[in-house]
C-alpha cells in the first residue's frame, strides 16, 4: 500500500494492461547519456512502450552518506531521459522498498496484466549474485542485459550468467522476451557510452564547477 498525500515522483506510473514495459532501477547519481543510451535500446531491441527508471532511496551495495536526495535526482533524470516513453518515478520511495527482490514483487502483484521486464546493464550482470534474492528476481521477471564498455566477458562469464545460461535468449529473439515465462534473459549489444556516475562523481569532486550532466548507477 502506497500512503496517500506523496508527491508526484513518490507515487506508481499509470500503466493500462497489455502494456510491455522495461523497469531500469539505479540510484542514477548522477543519470546520463549512459542511462538513456541502454533504454534506447530496450525500447526498440525488446519493442517496449515505456521504459520506467526506478530511481531509488539507495543502494543497499552502495555508499548513501554523499548521496543528493531522491527528487534532486529525479528532476536530473527528467531532464537526462527526455523521451516521453522513459517514466521516472521514486515509488520505491512510497512503498518502502530497499531492495529489488521486493520492488518486483509488489510490482508484479499490483500490475498482473502488464508484461516488465528487468533491465540491467553489463555490469550489474556481473555482480547480480550479490543483489539479495537474485535467483528468485530471474524467476519472477525475464531480463534484458545491456552491453556496457569493457563489461562484456566479465559480465558474461559472471555467476550469474553461468547459472541462468540455459535460460539465455538468441539476441535475435530479444523482442519475443516479455512473453517468455521466467526464468529468460537476452544480452544486447548496441551502441555504448563511455561515461559511468562514478567518473562523473569524481570530476565532480575535483572540480565542482565543471561537473555538469549526465552517470550510470
Amino acid at each position: 500500500h502506497i500512503p496517500s498525500g506523496l508527491p508526484g515522483f513518490a507515487r506508481l506510473p499509470l500503466a493500462q494492461p497489455g502494456m510491455r514495459i522495461g523497469l531500469y532501477g539505479g540510484s542514477f547519481n548522477p543519470p546520463h547519456e549512459g542511462h538513456r543510451l541502454v533504454s534506447k535500446t530496450a525500447l526498440k531491441r525488446l519493442a517496449l512502450d515505456q521504459v520506467w527508471w526506478l530511481v531509488t532511496p539507495g543502494n543497499p551495495l552502495k555508499d548513501k552518506t554523499a548521496l543528493p536526495n531522491l527528487e534532486e535526482r529525479i528532476a536530473l533524470c527528467r531532464k537526462v531521459a527526455a523521451d516521453p516513453r522513459v517514466v521516472v518515478t521514486g515509488f520505491e520511495a512510497g512503498i518502502g522498498t530497499h531492495y529489488s527482490f521486493d520492488t518486483v514483487r509488489y510490482i508484479k502483484r499490483r500490475f498482473p496484466h502488464i508484461s516488465f521486464v528487468w533491465i540491467i546493464g553489463a555490469d550489474n550482470l556481473a555482480s547480480f549474485h550479490r543483489w539479495r534474492g537474485w535467483r528468485s528476481i530471474a524467476g519472477l521477471l525475464p531480463i534484458a542485459v545491456i552491453d556496457r564498455p569493457g563489461m562484456t566477458l566479465k559480465a558474461l562469464h559472471s555467476r550469474a550468467a553461468l547459472t541462468l545460461a540455459k535460460f539465455r535468449l538468441y539476441e535475435y529473439d530479444a523482442p519475443a522476451l516479455t512473453a517468455t515465462p521466467p526464468p529468460a534473459w537476452v544480452f544486447l549489444h548496441g551502441p555504448r557510452s563511455k561515461q559511468s556516475s562514478t567518473a562523473l562523481r569524481a570530476q565532480r569532486a575535483k572540480s565542482p564547477s565543471s561537473a555538469t550532466g549526465e552517470p550510470h548507477g
